[in-house]
């Protein structure tokens, strides 16, 4: 059963993951990470994983469903999934600006895609980093806790103002975040968000790659590296 009534989304809504586990763990510095298996097309709702700091001053990888729902919210059910947070208004806005003083992480990626063109006939692009790394989007978690003690663990993905390369196609894109910059963004010590909100901007023009691909892709209970075959552009 359906635990909301509907999407709020800014555009980030569908990405994958394909990268070996090693890679992961390599890049985000965790001391382990379960064995996953690829996801070229994960989409809203469906559980994702995040890289937070732990309890110590170690990360950790944990599995969290993609929908924030903030704390204050009574019955999931009749609120709409904040799949993304707006860069601009996250430390502002009463849905996010708790958990971006206190619960920023990181979502390991290897791509996400943007759409184009007119309704039923929505065209697909694959937009990934040039080098084809590995990289990490800028995204915030929650915990609910239901009257009958059940809990649920949820992110949303930020997202800013599109750089030159994603400007072709949208005028948003996620946030990414250099792994220079991860120890900032996970530190929530402070409980400002002061030392992080420089972070929320666009990536440097010149470093992504974006293809049109498969439309398949628009149905997410298809899966599969077909899916991120490069197509002739439309």
């Amino acid at each position: 059963m359906s635990m909301t009534k509907g999407l709020a989304t800014d555009m980030c809504s569908r990405f994958s993951l394909t990268s070996p586990p090693e890679a992961v763990r390599s890049l985000f510095n965790l001391d382990e990470v379960d064995l996953f298996p690829p996801r070229y097309n994960i989409a809203p709702t469906q559980p994702i994983m995040i890289v937070r700091r732990g309890h110590q001053t170690n990360r950790e990888a944990v599995l969290t469903r993609w929908g924030l729902i903030p704390a204050w919210v009574k019955d999931p059910r009749e609120f709409a999934t904040l799949i993304n947070a707006r860069g601009e208004t996250v430390a502002d806005k009463p849905s996010f600006r708790g958990a971006f003083r206190h619960r920023r992480c990181l979502i390991p990626t290897d791509g996400f895609y943007e759409w184009t063109g007119k309704p039923g006939a929505k065209q697909p692009h694959l937009v990934r980093l040039a080098s084809r790394q590995l990289f990490a989007l800028a995204a915030l978690f929650e915990t609910w806790l239901g009257a009958d003690g059940s809990e649920i663990d949820t992110a949303a993905i930020i997202t800013t103002a599109a750089n030159a390369d994603m400007a072709e196609i949208h005028d948003r894109m996620p946030v990414i975040v250099s792994s220079a910059d991860f120890e900032q963004w996970l530190d929530c010590r402070s409980g400002t968000g002061v030392d992080a909100a420089h972070l929320i901007r666009p990536l440097a023009d010149g470093l992504l790659d974006i293809v049109p691909v498969d439309r398949r892709l628009n149905n997410p209970r298809i899966e599969g590296p077909d899916l991120q075959a490069a197509i002739e552009r439309p």
